[in-house]
C-alpha cells in the first residue's frame, strides 16, 4: 500500500494523462489550530472528484463547488497557481469549520506537464529526497536532490516543498506477531518487507501488499542500504537471525531499530552485541528493546500495536519521555501494583 502523498500525486497524474483538468492543492502555512498540517495534499478534478485531505471536508466542499461551477481555469486564474487563504475572519472560521482562530493558506496549482509529477514520483520510488520549487508566476517547477525535509516554504514568488521515499519497515521473522505488525504498517502507508530464511515459517505466511524475502537478514539489510526513512524490527526470537540483522541495522541510517524480547533477554542481547560483535555503547543506545511503548499488551495484536506506535512516535520526532518504553513502563506498573498490594495488606 502506498502512502497518502504518493496516492494523491499518482491519482492527479493519472487524471491529467487521461485528459482531465486537475488542481493540486498544498497546505502551505497554518496559523493557530488547523485540521491538517503544512505539506498536506489534495487533488481535485473538474468533475469534483477528490483524493487526499486538507481540512477534513469543510474547505474541500468549498473548492469542489467552485471548481464545478467556475472550472479549473477560472479558479486558478488562467491556468496559473494561486494562493488561497481560509479562516481569517470569525465568519469564515465558522463557515468552513476551522477551529477558533485557525487560518490555513493553500496553494492551488493546475496540473500540467510543467508540474513534473511523473519525475517526482519516479525519484521517490528510487528512494530519493526531492526539493520541489513551484514558480507562482508561471507554473514552472524545478526538482532537485535534497538532503533535508521539512515544512513547505512559501514566499511571494514560489512554493518550495519536500518529498521523500515511502516510509519502509523491514521485519525480521515471519510470525503471528509479524502478521499483525505488517497489517498496521500497511494501513499507515509503510512499504513492508518481511525477511525469514526459515522455510517452515514462510510456508503458511502470506499477506497481500508485502514483500517476503528468504535471504539471511544481514545480507538483505546490506543489500537494501536502509536510509533515514527505514525502520527495522527483529521479531524472530532466534538470536542467530535477530543479532545478525541488528549488527548491520545499528550501523545503518535507519531511523528506528528495535527487537522483541523480555527485559532480561534484551540485556543479554546488548551484552552479546557489545562483547562478541564489538557494537559500541553509543550504537546500542539506539536499539529499542524491549520494542514498543507500554500499553499493558498481552496478545500478538496488542504487542504489534505497541511496537507500531513506538515506530510512528520515533518517525514523528516524539521524545522518549512522552512515550514510555516497555521496560520502564513495566517497572512503573510493577511499583504501583506493589504499593497497592502493600496498602491492601495494612
Amino acid at each position: 500500500m502506498e502512502d497518502l502523498d504518493t496516492i494523491v500525486l499518482r491519482t492527479a497524474l493519472n487524471w491529467h494523462q487521461h485528459g482531465q483538468s486537475v488542481i493540486l492543492v498544498t497546505v502551505a502555512r497554518t496559523w493557530g489550530s488547523s485540521p491538517r498540517p503544512p505539506g498536506s495534499l489534495l487533488a481535485v478534478n473538474h468533475r469534483g472528484e477528490t483524493v487526499g485531505s486538507i481540512s477534513g471536508g469543510c474547505i474541500e466542499d468549498d473548492l469542489i463547488s467552485r471548481i464545478k461551477e467556475e472550472g479549473v481555469q477560472a479558479v486558478c486564474k488562467d491556468g496559473l497557481p494561486v494562493v488561497q487563504r481560509y479562516g481569517i475572519s470569525a465568519d469564515q472560521a465558522h463557515r468552513f469549520g476551522l477551529p477558533c482562530g485557525g487560518t490555513i493558506e493553500l496553494v492551488l496549482e493546475p496540473v500540467s506537464e510543467l508540474s513534473q509529477l511523473d519525475q517526482l514520483l519516479s525519484a521517490c520510488e528510487r528512494r530519493r529526497n526531492v526539493e520541489r520549487r513551484l514558480d507562482l508566476r508561471n507554473g514552472y517547477t524545478q526538482l532537485q536532490a535534497s538532503t533535508r525535509g521539512g515544512v513547505p516554504i512559501l514566499d511571494e514568488h514560489q512554493l518550495m516543498t519536500y518529498f521523500g521515499p515511502q516510509v519502509r519497515l523491514i521485519v525480521i521473522g515471519a510470525s503471528d506477531l509479524s502478521r499483525f505488525l505488517c497489517q498496521f504498517a500497511l494501513s499507515l502507508g509503510f512499504e513492508v518487507i518481511v525477511c525469514d530464511p526459515r522455510e517452515e515459517y514462510r510456508a503458511s505466511w502470506q499477506l497481500s501488499g508485502i514483500t517476503v524475502s528468504a535471504e539471511m537478514p544481514d545480507d538483505l539489510i546490506l543489500q537494501l542500504k536502509p536510509d533515514t526513512r527505514t525502520a527495522i524490527i527483529a521479531l524472530s526470537h532466534d538470536p542467530k537471525l535477530d543479532d545478525l540483522a541488528l549488527i548491520d541495522a545499528l550501523q545503518s541510517k535507519a531511523f528506528y531499530v528495535g527487537a522483541i524480547g523480555s527485559r532480561r533477554n534484551s540485556e543479554q542481547r546488548r551484552e552479546r552485541l557489545r562483547t562478541h560483535f564489538d557494537i559500541s555503547d553509543d550504537s546500542l543506545q539506539a536499539l529499542h528493546g524491549p520494542a514498543g511503548i507500554y500499553i499493558g499488551s498481552k496478545t500478538p495484536a496488542e504487542i504489534a500495536l505497541s511496537i507500531m506506535a513506538q515506530i510512528v512516535a520515533v518517525k514523528n520526532g516524539i521524545p522518549e519521555s512522552l512515550a514510555t518504553e516497555v521496560a520502564s513502563g513495566k517497572l512503573q506498573h510493577e511499583d504501583v501494583q506493589h504499593i497497592e498490594t502493600f496498602q491492601c495488606g495494612i
